[in-house]
């Protein structure tokens, strides 16, 4: 899939520069940054569901003491 953005000025620009330095296209370290932050921002929304499920009562938490009970890791 294409897509077409604006960026700043700064930003193409150093774009350019970093392409030109590399030897890579500009249209790799576009995909490089947005995979990078699409994958925090993927953790971002899962934990801020999580905490709303906990926050409502959908969700129980269980402490570390009784992960630690259930898997034989107890002293």
């Amino acid at each position: 899939m294409t897509y077409s953005i604006r960026l700043p000025h700064e930003i193409e620009e150093r774009l350019e520069n970093l392409s030109a330095r590399t030897g890579r296209s500009k249209a790799f370290y576009v995909k490089e940054a947005i995979l990078d932050h699409l994958d925090d921002i993927e953790d971002i929304y899962l934990a801020e569901k999580r905490l709303e499920d906990i926050r409502s009562g959908r969700t129980q938490t269980v402490s570390l003491q009784e992960v630690m009970k259930r898997h034989g890791m107890d002293s």
